[in-house]
């Protein structure tokens, strides 16, 4: 049985009839707001890649990719996990200009993900990357994008509470948002594992960015996992809000400034990836042919259960969960999908 959390008391705000009507709602106004916001056009993505280009993202390093081969190319592809990489690349072959940006519906399949109330195996979000200069690639501009993307965040969710007044008893959300380093975070809580500093910080801050995610900190190892071919592990971060319905901190996006040439040479070696070199994309990048870039994923499924007041990610997307969840949650009164 996958791990899950029973709120107390707990019970949908909305009907299924009026959930689907409003997820309807969050997707299509949050995409508008965040592509006027970051300047950002809509392209399609794959939802498949070719194996031997390295173009798929590898998360933490240890996730399996579905693999599949391809009948009349004899070649071997696989279904994407993320498209930090592909995006880049796009950005580039599409000719976008410096102050421009694309966003994609990505849809993922995480076979090895660890299922609970957040985590599904199948992960729909939206993609976004956007060209910079040289001189952007600094902590300033980096926040300056984080507090555009959780002001689109707020106005997607106050006018939501406005069509569905069933949905007032959430709290709203703050548009402030506090920054912390991953460094600062595990000072301040040295004794709490990583996600228990989270809990902790974000319930007494609300709104939280933490930063710079993948390097080593100063007990030995990283707050969390991160591949080290697309964030620059120096300019990058997670958006944080608190899940009032679970008591929990929530990962709405990561994000950050893609590596420079002289920071991916650093971290391949770092995360013992130099075998990586060889591949398209990373011979490419190594070689300055790739333009500038920040950009993220966030969670379509996250968001509409963060603005519904959701306790099941099951509630707003159709998976594939064990028998037993499905159970614990038909006796909890949660209607997985």
């Amino acid at each position: 049985m996958s791990h899950i959390i029973i709120p107390d008391g707990y019970h949908p705000l909305l009907s299924q009839y009026d959930t689907q009507k409003a997820i309807g709602v969050i997707k299509r106004q949050f995409a508008d707001t965040l592509a006027a916001t970051l300047q950002l056009h809509r392209v399609s993505a794959p939802l498949f890649l070719e194996a031997s280009t390295g173009l798929n993202d590898d998360l933490n390093g240890y996730e399996r990719k579905v693999t599949f081969d391809i009948k009349d190319t004899g070649t071997q592809a696989q279904v994407v996990q993320s498209l930090a990489k592909w995006k880049r690349m796009a950005l580039r072959d599409y000719g976008f200009r410096v102050g421009k940006g694309l966003y994609t519906d990505m849809n993922a399949i995480r076979r090895d993900e660890e299922l609970d109330n957040l985590h599904s195996i199948y992960v729909d979000q939206w993609d976004w990357e956007k060209v910079i200069r040289k001189e952007d690639r600094n902590t300033d501009y980096l926040k300056q994008t984080v507090r555009a993307i959780v002001s689109a965040v707020c106005a997607t969710e106050m006018n939501l509470h406005a069509q569905f007044p069933e949905l007032y008893e959430l709290p709203l959300h703050t548009p402030d948002v506090t920054f912390i380093t991953s460094q600062e975070l595990e000072d301040l809580y040295p004794s709490l594992t990583p996600k228990q500093r989270e809990n902790a910080f974000v319930q007494e801050h609300g709104t939280t960015f933490l930063m710079q995610i993948g390097k080593k900190l100063r007990s030995g190892k990283p707050h969390d996992g991160r591949a080290p071919d697309y964030d620059d592990w120096d300019l990058n971060g997670d958006i944080l809000f608190w899940n009032s319905t679970l008591g929990i901190s929530y990962e709405l996006s990561s994000m950050g400034i893609r590596v420079s040439p002289e920071s991916l040479s650093r971290q391949l070696t770092e995360a013992g990836c130099d075998d990586r070199r060889s591949l398209p994309f990373h011979k490419a990048l190594l070689a300055g042919e790739l333009p500038y870039t920040i950009g993220g994923g966030i969670g379509q499924s996250r968001l509409c259960m963060l603005i519904l007041g959701s306790a099941h990610i099951g509630e707003v997307q159709v998976s594939v969960w064990d028998e037993a969840t499905r159970s614990a949650c038909q006796r909890a009164g949660i209607p997985l999908l």
